[in-house]
């Protein structure tokens, strides 16, 4: 009896992640930056206490998620009226799922900026110092292999709609192509912000799903990363 109800206890914690990834974007979004977060770790020599750091930090916003989750259903079944305190509760826990998210951007900044190496900072070097109109010649390539994605799926217009999302590979391409050629981290940041509204606003306005977008920014950070060391 005591192992079946220790079973019981694993299956109902699994249906509550279960759960948490089918019903909320968020979560989705945490597991997938997740995973490619520690796909780039792979490439870093990162020691034990950087991966235990790494780890924590990840569990941290996972389960912040699925807290915010289990709140905002607990309020929704004790009432379905409008109450002050169940949006104080609401935005309490969001905030909390907001701070642990921001603090996770910062650990793996101070967590992968220390381990540049040399080759990637005379890239980056070679990338400033290179004449302008090949980030206008990226862009256009961009552009064009998009639509022409666009065109073979057979999905959506070339300009609207479909997979990827042009919009979002167009910004996301931009914004690592500023990356690239500045040395001002705010512009950086700031770049990659404005292309995360351009793709919400997708989103939001109905044009794109979740996946569409996503695989237009990927598409706009790996292409534009590619085409400058081809071209250079």
């Amino acid at each position: 009896m005591k192992a079946q109800k220790l079973i019981n206890s694993f299956n109902y914690a699994f249906q509550g992640i279960i759960y948490t990834l089918r019903t909320q974007r968020n979560m989705r979004i945490h597991v997938i930056l997740s995973v490619l977060v520690l796909l780039m770790s792979l490439f870093f020599r990162l020691n034990r206490w950087e991966m235990m750091i790494l780890f924590v930090t990840i569990t941290m916003v996972i389960a912040a998620e699925m807290i915010n989750t289990a709140i905002e259903a607990a309020i929704d079944l004790m009432t379905d009226q409008y109450n002050i305190f169940a949006k104080i509760a609401k935005n309490v826990a969001a905030g909390a799922v907001l701070i642990t998210s921001v603090n996770a951007v910062v650990i793996g900044y101070l967590l992968f900026a220390s381990h540049l190496n040399t080759a990637s900072q005379q890239v980056l070097l070679v990338v400033r110092e290179s004449d302008i109109h090949i980030t206008f010649i990226v862009l256009i390539i961009v552009m064009a292999i998009t639509i022409g994605i666009k065109v073979y799926v057979g999905r959506g217009t070339p300009l609207s709609g479909g997979m990827p999302s042009g919009h979002a590979t167009l910004a996301f391409s931009a914004a690592t192509a500023i990356s690239l050629i500045t040395v001002n981290i705010l512009a950086s940041v700031l770049s990659f912000f404005l292309a995360l509204l351009v793709s919400q606003s997708r989103i939001e306005g109905k044009i794109h799903n979740f996946l569409e977008v996503l695989a237009g920014a990927l598409l706009g950070v790996i292409l534009t990363t590619l085409l400058f060391q081809l071209l250079l």
